[in-house]
C-alpha cells in the first residue's frame, strides 16, 4: 500500500500562483506513475497532470499544460504540480494517486491521496 499527503492548497487571486506538494511513502516501488487529479462538486474528477518515476515523461490536460508543471523529487518521493497563471474555474480540490500506467484514466489508479483544496478568487 502506498500513502499519500498533498499540502500546498489554499487561496489565490486570479492570476497567481500555487504550488501543491504530494509525498509518498510505504510501497512506492509498486507504482510508476504519479498523478494529479482535481474534483469539483459540478464537474466531477478531472485529469489534470502525470509524471513516471523513472524518466520523468509528462503529460498535461490540454486547459492546463501552458500554465502547470508537474515535477519529480526522487530522493523525497514527492510529486510537484506548480499551478501559474490561476483562474476561477482552477477552483477545485486537487487529488494525488499512484498507479502503474502512463494513462489520463482514474480507473487504472490504485492510491489515492485526500487532497487539498485549491480556491481562485477572482
Amino acid at each position: 500500500q502506498v500513502q499519500l499527503v498533498e499540502s500546498g492548497g489554499g487561496l489565490v487571486q486570479a492570476g497567481g500562483s500555487v504550488r501543491l506538494s504530494c509525498a509518498a511513502s510505504g510501497r512506492t516501488a509498486s507504482s510508476r506513475v504519479m498523478g494529479w487529479f482535481r474534483q469539483d462538486p459540478g464537474k466531477g474528477r478531472e485529469f489534470v497532470a502525470v509524471i513516471t518515476w523513472s524518466g520523468g515523461a509528462t503529460s498535461y490536460a490540454d486547459h492546463v499544460k501552458d500554465r502547470f508543471t508537474i515535477s519529480r523529487d526522487d530522493v523525497k518521493n514527492t510529486v510537484y504540480l506548480q499551478m501559474n497563471d490561476l483562474k476561477p474555474e482552477d477552483t477545485a480540490v486537487y487529488v494525488c494517486a499512484t498507479g502503474r500506467l502512463f494513462t489520463r484514466e482514474a480507473q487504472y489508479y490504485d492510491n489515492w491521496g485526500q487532497g487539498t483544496q485549491v480556491t481562485v478568487s477572482s
